[in-house]
Formats: structure tokens, C-alpha cells, sequence
């Protein structure tokens, strides 16, 4: 796997590929990487000139303390174990991007700015990610309506050419994941764990091979599932789309519940939530709270189901693009 030295720079020092689970340091925070990365913009320089840092280079120009300092100075000292961990993933199918490269998603700096992942893994096609899309959440257990709206949703994505946006678990991503590939379309998923387990999976690997799939992931590829990496990949499935479809929502708890309410108060994207008599309390939640409902059936073709979001969706306007940290 060929890398930028920025990259090698970054995921030396955020990382933990190639770290022993006994080592004395571990890898830079996105809060302490932000800071550090404010130092070197400060000098002019890029997180590839680290390389050739001597030790007095990074204890002068990085003004850093002792701790700090062995700290940094250990991270940067294992490329060959870095170089060797590169190589096991690549042959399993899996790449890696950081936010200096070039192709890294742009909505994540537009919209995250610095509370963009610094490092994301990936297997699939990598330029699906930010290609105009729908998100769809929801929990893992529905009712028939919630089936069926997951299911249109995703076939509606794959014939109109959007981009199907989910967090590739059971129940509302895999219903709609699998319907849009059916349908020849496109799909992403956003991971809470395991990407190497993911793409073993045969009908992932079918897609990631006709180019119809991208899995995504900001935590260590064998990353088990855990809540906290959970409502840490919310943000990331709703700031890559156009827009949002909570099919179900439990009231005030879970996973759904805090990244929907998370992107409404944001404002990232227009957050649609789906209405019918019989929906969780979650969704009248929701709705209450200013996202907008989508309708159970859908009154439309499917074909116009990107026009008909946005036509009932006012009072969302994004960012301006901003520059973030080596972007």
C-alpha cells in the first residue's frame, strides 16, 4: 500500500497499527492531533516533514514537553511495524486514507471541520463517499411499515442513481443496503466494527468487487462493536448525504435516537423522520423537535423521491466549505 508521508506521519502518530497492546503510549486523540496539527500549520510545515524531524526538531520547533516529547518520539519510531500492519490489510482488501490526503471526503472537513475522523479505513470504491445520497437509519427491529419504507428507500436510491447511506448493521441498513444493490444501485456503510469481518461476508465482497460498494470505517479494522463507537459513526453516516430518513427511533435513548437528534440541532442535512399512525414515540419525538415526516405510503414515484425531499425541506442551509487541518 502506497502512502503520502503525510499519511505515514498521521497514522503513525493517531493509530494503532503495528503497536504492541503492551506498549507504554498510545496514539494521539483526534482532540490532541488537532492540537499538534496546529502547531505544524503554525511553522508552515506539513505532517511529512515529522520525518526527517531529529529529536531536538521536535522537542524545540513542536515546543513540546518532556512527555509529550517521548511520547511523539516513540509513535514516530515504528514505520517498519507501520509499513508490515499496511501490507496484512492490504491484502485482506483494505485501504486507508487520512485527512491530508487529497480524495478524503470533503463533506467530513465541510461539516465537521476538526471534528473530522482523522483516519478512516476503507474497503471499496472510495469515490462513492459524499456522492449525492440519502441516509437511512433506524433500529434493528421493525414493524411491517418500517420493512417497507426501508426497503423502497433503498430501491429508490439504487434506480435513480443516489447513493444509499447506512451504518451496514442488521434491520434498517442491511433491509435497505440489500434492496438498493439489488437494484443495481450504490450503496456506503459507515461502520461501528469490524470492517475485516464485513467484507468476508459474500455478498459484500460481490459488490466491493462491481464497484457498487464502499464500507467505511473511522476505528481499527478489527474494532469490536461497542456503544460508544456506535454513536461515534452517527455523524458520519448523516453529514456524507443530501439528506436523512429516520424510519424508527425509540424516545429519548439509543443509537438512533442521539444521532438524530445530534444532526437536527447541527442542521448538517435535512432530516426527514417516517409518519404513519402506528410510528414509536420516537418519531412523533423527532418530528416535535423540527425534523420533517415522510410520508407512509410514499404518494410519488420513486424516481422523484430526491425532488420530493426537497421540496419539503426548507431552513437548511449548509456551510460554506472551510479549510481543516492538512486538507
Amino acid at each position: 500500500m502506497i502512502i503520502s508521508t503525510d499519511s505515514q506521519t498521521i497514522l503513525s502518530l493517531c493509530s494503532h497499527l503495528g503497536l504492541s497492546s503492551t506498549s507504554e503510549y498510545s496514539p494521539l486523540s483526534l482532540k490532541e492531533w488537532n492540537v499538534l496539527a496546529r502547531r505544524i500549520q503554525s511553522l508552515s510545515l506539513r505532517p511529512g516533514d515529522i520525518l526527517n524531524f531529529t529529536s531536538n526538531d521536535i522537542r524545540d520547533r513542536l515546543e513540546v514537553k518532556n512527555e509529550e516529547f517521548e511520547r511523539i518520539s516513540f509513535l514516530m519510531q515504528r514505520s517498519g511495524s507501520l509499513a508490515i500492519e499496511l501490507e496484512r490489510l492490504e491484502s485482506l482488501g483494505i485501504s486507508v486514507m487520512t485527512r491530508a490526503d487529497n480524495d478524503y471526503p470533503s463533506r467530513y472537513r465541510q461539516r465537521l471541520k476538526e471534528s473530522a475522523p482523522v483516519i478512516l479505513f476503507y474497503s471499496g470504491e472510495k469515490s462513492l463517499l459524499g456522492q449525492p445520497g440519502i441516509a437511512i437509519v433506524g433500529s434493528r427491529h421493525l414493524d411491517d411499515i418500517g420493512k417497507e419504507c426501508a426497503e423502497f428507500v433503498g430501491n429508490a436510491c439504487g434506480l435513480s442513481g443516489l447513493v444509499l447511506y447506512s451504518g451496514g448493521a442488521k434491520g434498517v441498513d442491511s433491509l435497505s443496503m440489500t434492496a438498493a444493490l439489488t437494484a443495481r444501485g450504490t450503496a456506503v456503510g459507515i461502520l461501528a466494527e469490524s470492517l475485516d469481518k464485513a467484507i468476508r461476508n459474500p455478498e459484500n465482497r460481490a459488490a466491493i468487487s462491481r464497484g457498487d460498494l464502499c464500507l467505511a470505517t473511522p476505528y481499527s479494522p478489527s474494532a469490536p462493536f461497542s456503544v460508544g463507537t456506535a454513536m461515534g459513526r452517527n455523524k458520519l453516516i448523516y453529514t456524507l448525504a443530501d439528506y436523512a430518513i429516520v424510519v424508527a427511533s425509540d424516545a429519548e435513548k439509543g443509537g438512533t435516537w442521539a444521532g438524530a437528534t445530534e444532526a437536527l440541532r447541527a442542521k448538517w442535512i435535512p432530516v426527514f423522520v417516517l409518519d404513519h399512525p402506528k410510528m414509536p414515540q420516537g418519531n412523533i419525538l423527532l418530528i416535535k423537535k423540527g425534523a420533517f415526516k415522510f410520508p407512509h405510503p410514499f404518494p410519488e414515484n420513486y424516481l422523484q423521491l430526491k425532488a420530493w425531499l426537497e421540496n419539503h425541506s426548507t431552513g437548511i442551509n449548509s456551510d460554506p466549505l472551510q479549510p481543516s487541518l492538512f486538507n
